[in-house]
C-alpha cells in the first residue's frame, strides 16, 4: 500500500520548503532515495493537482497542510510535471531533477579565489544541460541561508527556485529549464538569521534592464561575428611607448543626440562616432564607463553591473559591433574601469548576502566620504579575483584594447581625503593601502600575461613611484599614467592674461623635470570642463579671436610636448559651454569659422603626430627631447627639439604665448632647409596667416647651444613647428 504523502515528507522540512527557508532544497525537492524506495517531491505554488509525466502518468498527492507541496513514490526515470490550478494547466520541466553544472575544478578555483575567468562559471548562461535548453545561474553568497532566482518566469516568488549550495565555496547554482536570453531576473537572498534582503542584481550579470528598472537580463556570450582579426593580430605595436597614441575621450550619452534628444544607439555610434574619430586622426577612443549604472548623473563612475554594457545604447552584441567597427577603421577602444568603489543602491553589492561581503565592514576603510560610495575589500581573495576577472572579461569578451583605471590615488592611500582618526593604518602603521596595491599589480600582471597587446592606463594624481613600471621591477605594472601635474600647471598658465605669464614661465617647463619618470599621457579630460571649471575656450584669456589663438597655441604645445595625447570630446572644436552629460555637444559651433579652424588644427596635429616619428617615438625617453629656449620669460617664448631615431627627421617646435609677433633667432640641430609643417596662426585655422613662407634655411650662426640657427617668425599667440628637410 503506498505511503500517505505526509509520511513521505517530514513536516518541519515541508514547512521550511513552503516558507522558502530551507537551506538545502535540493536535498528535498526532486527525486531522492527515501528508505527502501524513491520519492519525488515538488513545490508548485498555486497548483491544486500535480501529475508526473514519465513512462506513465502518475498522480502526485498533495502534502496536507502545506499548499503547493506534492509527493509521490516512484522509480527513477526521466519525467516532466503537469500542474492544474485556478483554472489553468501548465506543463514544465522540474529544475530539481537536474544535476549540478559546475565541475570540480571550477569549484576548486572558486573556493581558492583564483578563477581568472570567473564570468564563465558565475552569472546567467543559456546552455543545453542534460538534453534540455535553459539557463544556468550561479552566484557567490557565502553567508546566505538561502538564495533563489526570481523573475517573470516564476512570478518573482523566491520559494519556487531556491538554488543548490556548492559546499564550502559559498557558490549557489541552479539550472532553470525553459528560461532563455532576454529574461529579467534578480536574486532573493535570506541572510544570516533568516533576514530577507532587498532583491539583488547579478554581480556577474551580462545584461540589465533599462533604468530606472534594475533587474539583470540573461544575455548569451561568445556569439559575436568578429571581423577584426588583422587589428587584433597587430595591435601590440599600436600600444607601445614608441607608438603615436592620440585618444578621443567620449561620453556616449552626450557626444551627439538623435532628434528629440534620444541617446544614440551603439549601432549609430558604430557609424557616426567611429567615422568622425577616424577622420579626425585619433588613434583610440576612450569611452567613459560603459558598465551598467543606475544614475545618469554619475557618468558611469558608480557602476552596479560591472559585467554588463549599459543597455542605454543597446545590447551587448551591439556594443561588440561598435568595437568591431572601430577596429576595422583602425581605431583602438579603451574603457574607463572603476574598481575603487561602488554605490550603495539596495540592488547592488552592498551587504550582498547580509554581511559586508564585497566591502569593508569598518566605514573607515569601507566608505568613501567624497562620493558616498562603498570601497571594495581589496584584501579579500574572492573580491580581488572578482575585480581582476572583470578586467580580463572586458578585454576578452569585447575585444577592448585597454582599460583606463579611474581614481587610482583613492585606492593607493588609506587616508585619501580623510582627516586624522578617520582612517585605519596598514599593518606597518603607514598610509599605503597594501591590499589595493596588490590588486592593481595582480590585475596588470593578469591582463598583460593573457594578452601583451593590450594597454592599461592609470588616472593617478600623486607622486607614487613606478606606476607605469613593470611589477617585476617593483612597479604597479600599468602601461601608461596620466600626467595630471602637466595638465594642472599648463592650464593654470594658459588661464593667465599674457601680461602676467612672464611671472609663471616655468609652469610650462616644470613637467620636463619628471617627464621620463613614467610613460605619460597628457590628459585634457572631461574633469577639466565641468563643475564650474569652464570649457577649454572659456579658460583662455582675452576676447573673441584672441581666445581661439591662445587655445590653438596651447594645442600646438601639447601635441609637440613629450607624452601621448588625450582630448575630451568637444574640446577639438572649442565647445563654448561646459560639458553637460544630459545634452549633445554643440555641433552647430562648426558653422563658425573659428570653431571650425580649431577642429581642422586638431585633425592636422593628429596627422602630423602620427606621421612624424620624432613627435612620438621617444615620448618616454630623454633622448627624444632637447630644450632650445626654456628661460625667455620676458617674451613668454619656448623652443625645443624632438627626436626619433638618428635616421628620422628632427622637429623643432617654438611657442609664443604673448599677443605680440616675434622674429627671433632659434637654434637648429642640423643645417639645411627646415619646413614649416604647421603654424597655428594659419588662416585655415582661423589665424592671421603670419609665418615663415613655408620654412627657413639655417645659417652657420651658433645659437641655443646649436651650431646652426635661423630667424623664425613667431606670430602672436602661436606654435610654429619646423621639420628637418
Amino acid at each position: 500500500m503506498p505511503k500517505a504523502p505526509e509520511t513521505l515528507v517530514d513536516p518541519a522540512v515541508a514547512q521550511a520548503i513552503v516558507e522558502g527557508a530551507h537551506g538545502d532544497p535540493f536535498s528535498v525537492l526532486g527525486l531522492h532515495r527515501r528508505g527502501g524506495g524513491h520519492v519525488l517531491t515538488a513545490f508548485v505554488p498555486g497548483a491544486e493537482r500535480l501529475a508526473v509525466l514519465a513512462s506513465r502518468e502518475i498522480e502526485a498527492a498533495p502534502v496536507e497542510g502545506f499548499p503547493g507541496l506534492f509527493a509521490v513514490a516512484m522509480q527513477p526515470e526521466p519525467y516532466r510535471l503537469r500542474a492544474t490550478g485556478q483554472g489553468a494547466v501548465w506543463e514544465f520541466e522540474d529544475p530539481f531533477r537536474f544535476g549540478p553544472v559546475l565541475g570540480e575544478m571550477d569549484e576548486y578555483l572558486l573556493g581558492e579565489g583564483t578563477h581568472r575567468r570567473l564570468w564563465r562559471v558565475l552569472g546567467a548562461h543559456p546552455i543545453r544541460h542534460e538534453g534540455v535548453e535553459g539557463t544556468h545561474f550561479a552566484l557567490w553568497a557565502p553567508n546566505a541561508e538561502r538564495v533563489s532566482v526570481v523573475g517573470d518566469f516564476n512570478i518573482w516568488d523566491g520559494r519556487r527556485h531556491p538554488m543548490r549550495r556548492r559546499g564550502p565555496t559559498g557558490v549557489w547554482e541552479i539550472f532553470l529549464p525553459g528560461v532563455g536570453e532576454g529574461a529579467a531576473y534578480k536574486f532573493e537572498i535570506r541572510g544570516p538569521g533568516g533576514h530577507l534582503l532587498p532583491l539583488k542584481a547579478d554581480p556577474v550579470g551580462f545584461g540589465s534592464e533599462h533604468p530606472p528598472r534594475t533587474a539583470s537580463v540573461v544575455r548569451a556570450l561568445g556569439s559575436a561575428d568578429w571581423r577584426d582579426g588583422d587589428w587584433m593580430a597587430g595591435r601590440a605595436s599600436r600600444h607601445s611607448v614608441d607608438a603615436p597614441i592620440s585618444i578621443y575621450e567620449v561620453h556616449l550619452g552626450s557626444w551627439k543626440r538623435a532628434e528629440g534628444g534620444r541617446m544614440l544607439s551603439y549601432t549609430e555610434l558604430a557609424r557616426d562616432l567611429v567615422d568622425y574619430a577616424a577622420d579626425m586622426g585619433f588613434t583610440h577612443l576612450e569611452l567613459m564607463p560603459v558598465s551598467e549604472h543606475p544614475f545618469d548623473g554619475s557618468w558611469g563612475y558608480q557602476p552596479v553591473g560591472l559585467f554588463a554594457p549599459t543597455i542605454r545604447h543597446g545590447t551587448p552584441q551591439e556594443f561588440r559591433a561598435l568595437v568591431d567597427a572601430a577596429h576595422q577603421k583602425g581605431l583602438g577602444v579603451l574603457i574607463d574601469w572603476v574598481p575603487g568603489h561602488f554605490p550603495t543602491d539596495p540592488h547592488g553589492l552592498g551587504r550582498f548576502d547580509g554581511t559586508a561581503l564585497y566591502e569593508h565592514a569598518d566605514p573607515r576603510e569601507g566608505f568613501h566620504q567624497d562620493w558616498n560610495t562603498l570601497i571594495y575589500n581589496f584584501g579579500r581573495t574572492e573580491v580581488a579575483n572578482f575585480l581582476t576577472s572583470n578586467a580580463l572579461y572586458w578585454l576578452e569578451e569585447y575585444h577592448l584594447d585597454g582599460l583606463r583605471v579611474d581614481a587610482v590615488a583613492s585606492m593607493l592611500y588609506r587616508d585619501y581625503s580623510r582627516k586624522a582618526g578617520e582612517w585605519v593604518p596598514n599593518k606597518d602603521g603607514g598610509r599605503e593601502n597594501h591590499e589595493a596595491i596588490a590588486l592593481l599589480r595582480r590585475m596588470n600582471e593578469t591582463v598583460y600575461a593573457e594578452d601583451p597587446g593590450v594597454m592599461t592606463v592609470a588616472e593617478e594624481s600623486t607622486a607614487f613611484p613606478g606606476v607605469s613600471r613593470p611589477v617585476h621591477h617593483g612597479g604597479l605594472g600599468f602601461g601608461f599614467k596620466w600626467n595630471m601635474g602637466w595638465m594642472n600647471d599648463t592650464l593654470d598658465y594658459m588661464h593667465l592674461d599674457p601680461v602676467h605669464r612672464r611671472h609663471h614661465h616655468h609652469q610650462m617647463t616644470f613637467s620636463l623635470h619628471y617627464a621620463w619618470s613614467e610613460n605619460y599621457i597628457l590628459p585634457i579630460s572631461h574633469d577639466e570642463v565641468v563643475h564650474g571649471k569652464g570649457s577649454m575656450i572659456a579658460k583662455m584669456p582675452g576676447e573673441g579671436a584672441e581666445k581661439f589663438a591662445n587655445l590653438r597655441a596651447y594645442y600646438g604645445y601639447m601635441w609637440t610636448h613629450p607624452g601621448k595625447k588625450l582630448l575630451f570630446m568637444g574640446c577639438e572644436f572649442a565647445q563654448g559651454r561646459e560639458w553637460n552629460h544630459g545634452a549633445s555637444l554643440d555641433w552647430h559651433h562648426l558653422e563658425h569659422p573659428l570653431h571650425r579652424g580649431v577642429q581642422t588644427l586638431v585633425r592636422d596635429l593628429n596627422r602630423l603626430y602620427r606621421e612624424t616619428p620624432a613627435l612620438h617615438r621617444n615620448d618616454a625617453r630623454p633622448e627624444g627631447f632637447v630644450w632650445l629656449e626654456a628661460n625667455d620669460a620676458d617674451h613668454s617664448v619656448y623652443a625645443f627639439v624632438r627626436r626619433g631615431r638618428v635616421d628620422e627627421p628632427m622637429v623643432v617646435a617654438a611657442m609664443n604665448f604673448t599677443p605680440i609677433e616675434r622674429r627671433m633667432r632659434i637654434g637648429l640641430p642640423a643645417e639645411g632647409h627646415w619646413e614649416e609643417v604647421l603654424n597655428t596662426d594659419a588662416e585655415i585655422y582661423g589665424g592671421g596667416n603670419r609665418g615663415n613662407l613655408g620654412g627657413v634655411v639655417s645659417e652657420h650662426v651658433g645659437w641655443h647651444g646649436q651650431e646652426h640657427s635661423a630667424l623664425v617668425t613667431l606670430p602672436p599667440l602661436s606654435t610654429v613647428i619646423l621639420r628637418q628637410g
